[in-house]
């Protein structure tokens, strides 16, 4: 019965790798990054994992032995040892290898937190260009505030050029990711949120909602274009010359619940996106947020308004303190 056990595992574990070596590398799309923040990422990715490695190979292989050395079985001559002494070297061993490696996985997820900040503009020698994005069901809309076009489930720009995506929600919270190039941002409602990437080569990306926000999440998918600045140019030409304008009724069209093909507009309301974010805003109150550098013109407003209010309550308070010192020296 054991052996039976024994060669079927076996055979589990065998299967396993033959599937696992099938697989072709188009699957890993996240371990084939385009740009540089997906190449930061996957370095961080590989670091991680040969760091945990150090500790589990060790540790399955000593588990394996030890349970194969020690099995039950007629004539055994591994030694009966029930009584256990103290061993300083062993357990130095056994502690400081797993210290040593948790400080510095510490220290390396530090450093690439700071460094792959999503709000935290790529150096580059050319300005980026913005794209407005939001996430609505089920459908993504992109908005070129510099070119005054709009799409919905595609999106182009040029290689080599990082891109400054300003993310917000229409409705649920959704998940903005383009794997090859670099790591997921949430969208959200009230939110504008700054998400930096770029394409180092010329190439058709995939581009997907992250987050399940109702029936047809799995169809939030759009492709990413990468392509030269000449050809970037030219379709920008092309999409104002020939796409029929984004209206207020097409947008609201657009905020049905459904899914979308590709759609292409020469233009598209003036101030949209912020309307978007502030959509939710009762009359009166705080406003939208900014988070990652998400830069809603309402909520620029709203922090010059609170910073000046402050600075009303700072005086008010160093009048007071001011007062209240006179008193105590009386």
């Amino acid at each position: 019965m054991r052996s039976k056990f024994r060669m079927l595992a076996t055979g589990l574990f065998l299967a396993m790798v033959f599937l696992i070596s099938g697989c072709s590398s188009e699957q890993y799309i996240v371990l084939d990054p385009k740009g540089p923040i997906g190449e930061s990422q996957k370095d961080l990715i590989l670091i991680s994992t040969l760091l945990c490695a150090v500790i589990i190979v060790p540790v399955l292989i000593l588990t394996a032995i030890i349970v194969w050395r020690y099995r039950d079985r007629p004539g055994r001559k591994a030694a009966y040892k029930p009584e256990w002494e103290h061993n300083t070297k062993l357990e130095v061993t056994w502690w400081s290898i797993p210290i040593v490696i948790i400080i510095i996985l510490g220290a390396v997820t530090v450093y690439y937190t700071y460094k792959l900040e999503p709000s935290k503009a790529i150096a580059s020698d050319k300005e980026p260009i913005t794209i407005q994005v939001t996430s609505m069901d089920w459908k993504w809309l992109f908005k070129y505030p510099g070119e005054d076009i709009a799409t919905v489930n595609y999106v182009k720009f040029p290689e080599d050029t990082p891109i400054r995506f300003q993310l917000t929600s229409d409705t649920a919270m959704n998940s903005f990711w383009i794997p090859q190039l670099g790591g997921q941002l949430y969208s959200m409602s009230g939110m504008a949120m700054t998400l930096y990437l770029q394409a180092d080569e010329q190439g058709s990306y995939y581009g997907s909602g992250a987050n399940f926000n109702g029936e047809d999440f799995a169809q939030m998918t759009f492709t990413a274009d990468a392509v030269s600045q000449e050809e970037y140019d030219a379709w920008v030409e092309e999409v104002k010359a020939d796409a029929p304008a984004l209206t207020m009724d097409g947008y609201k069209e657009l905020q049905k619940p459904g899914r979308s093909d590709v759609q292409l507009f020469s233009s598209f309301p003036e101030g949209l996106f912020e309307q978007i974010v502030t959509q939710y805003v009762e009359e009166g109150s705080s406003g939208a947020h900014s988070h990652h550098g998400g830069g809603a013109e309402a909520s620029t407003d709203e922090e010059a308004a609170s910073d000046e209010h402050a600075s009303h309550g700072a005086e008010e308070t160093e009048a007071a303190n001011a007062s209240h010192e006179g008193h105590a020296g009386h």
